[in-house]
Formats: structure tokens, sequence, C-alpha cells
């Protein structure tokens, strides 16, 4: 599990330095910088992220956009699980306004540097990143509205442990509401690590009825998960082509099976006892 972090680290600590390096001399249109990974492009529209930092922008490693879809409430407290440069802290913030909040949470100095530096820059005053794992939220029980995160959750090597820390945190009737990585059906294990790395991923992610079967196990009700990218396998020809992978026997195996989705849960209310004697 320390190496997995390690990497994980470690890929994100030179992703926030690149982005340092990039933000002078990028070409100037949000919509066409940032991260060359496939799965990340077109994941924000140029309108929502139109006032937010460049460098929030660049910053982006995600495979979905769980603002668009978590249906934020003014005044609601949001807490994202593995925030990054903190463009989806900095989108939340904005949702719930001036009397909600937006926590974002991650373990890479480099990262939590960037973001508060986009902070400051967005001109937020209702933000907050916090330093630690995602397995460890410093948070009090019972103290979040929703969570959300994007593509995150599968870099961790104790997933269980994340999911358990998520329901503590959330209040009752709180919601779950994540963007991440998971897997449809078998694929060879050799072939699974090559397309996670080439999304972007370090660690497994998921068959999406483990994902289901985890959450639950967690204390979530109402879980559902929905594709919103599915990826065939054309997209990474060239990526096996440079491992030098015969792309045509590889392809079968891959073709959409690997999917972005968003993943729904909800922290049951305890049961009413009203009337009872």
């Amino acid at each position: 599990m320390s190496d997995i972090k390690e990497a994980v680290r470690t890929k994100y600590a030179e992703a926030a330095k690149r982005v340092s390096e990039e933000s002078s001399s990028c070409c100037g249109e949000k919509k066409k910088c940032g991260s060359a990974e496939a799965v990340t492009s077109t994941l924000y529209n140029i309108d929502e992220v139109g006032a937010l930092p460049d460098t929030a922008v660049l910053a982006s490693l995600g495979c979905g956009n769980p603002t668009a879809l978590a249906e934020l409430a003014a005044g609601e407290t949001v807490l994202d699980l593995g925030s990054g440069g903190g463009i989806d802290v900095l989108l939340s913030a904005r949702r719930v306004g001036p009397t909600g909040k937006a926590y974002g949470l991650d373990m890479t100095d480099e990262m939590l540097a960037l973001a508060n530096q986009n902070k400051e820059k967005a001109g937020l005053s209702n933000v907050e990143f916090l330093k630690g794992e995602i397995e460890a939220i410093p948070l009090q029980d019972n103290s979040v509205d929703v969570i959300i995160s994007n593509c995150v959750i599968n870099l961790s090597a104790d997933k269980d442990k994340v999911l358990r820390e998520a329901f503590r945190v959330l209040k009752p009737g709180g919601r779950f509401a994540v963007s991440d990585i998971v897997v449809r059906g078998e694929v060879p294990q050799a072939i699974k690590g090559d397309m996670l790395l080439w999304a972007g991923c370090v660690a497994g992610a998921l068959q999406d009825s483990e994902y289901k079967a985890k959450l639950e196990a967690a204390g979530f009700t109402a879980v559902g998960v929905e594709a919103t990218r599915v990826y065939e396998a054309e997209v990474a020809r060239d990526w096996f082509k440079n491992k030098g992978v015969d792309f045509e026997t590889v392809a079968p195996l891959i073709d959409k099976k690997f999917v972005s989705a968003f993943i729904r849960a909800v922290k049951p209310r305890p049961p009413c006892c009203c009337g009872s004697k």
C-alpha cells in the first residue's frame, strides 16, 4: 500500500509542478490547455471554468465533472476527496454560495500549495483546503452534506476504508456523488494495469458491481453507477503501440470495458421514532 501511495504522491506532485511551469506559457484558452491524458479531456465547458484561475483548470486530472451532477444547494457543506489543484472545490464553493462551505482534502504538498494559490486568485472565502489522506478524513462525524471526488478513490489501496470514512463524516441523509473509473466485465490483469496507466491511474479500478457492494457494506443505500463515458479500444491504440503490444489482439479484451462513471449513494437517516411510547 505504501508503494501505491508514494506513486500517487509522486505523480500529483509532478503534475502540480508542471502546471506551475506551464501556466505562464500555455495557449491562454482554458478549453485547449491542460493535461494531455485522454480521460481528462472535455470534462468542463468553457463557460463553467471561465471565471476560474488557469492553474486550477490545468491541474485537473479527473475523469468526470461531479459538481455538475451532484445537485449542490445553497448553504451546503461539500468535501472533495483528493482535491488536487482545486477545480471542483472552487466550482462547488460557487454553487453552495457564501452560506455554504467547500473543503478540499489532498495529501500532496505541491497540490495543496497550488490549490491555495487558486483559492486566493478566485477570491472565495468559503473554501478550505486540508492536508490528509482520504483513508483518514480530518473532519468530525456527521459534518458534511455532500462528498464529491474526481477519479481519486480508484487510486486508493484501501477503498473499503475510504468509503467507511466517507460514511462517517456525512450527515444522515448526506450524499456521496463521485466520478471514478470502473471496469465492466473481465479483463486480464496485465492488460487492466496497462489501461489504468493509460487512464492516468496507478492503482486498481473496481468492477462496477464491486463498487456497489463496497458502498453497501459501508452502510450506504440508494447506490447507483451511471456511465458518463465509455472508452472504446481505439482510443488507446497509440498507448499499446508504444508499449510494443499487438493492439489487434488486445482490443477485443478492453473494448468498452473501461468506463468513467458517476457513482451516487446516500447515508440513510435513522429510523423515525415519532409517536412511539
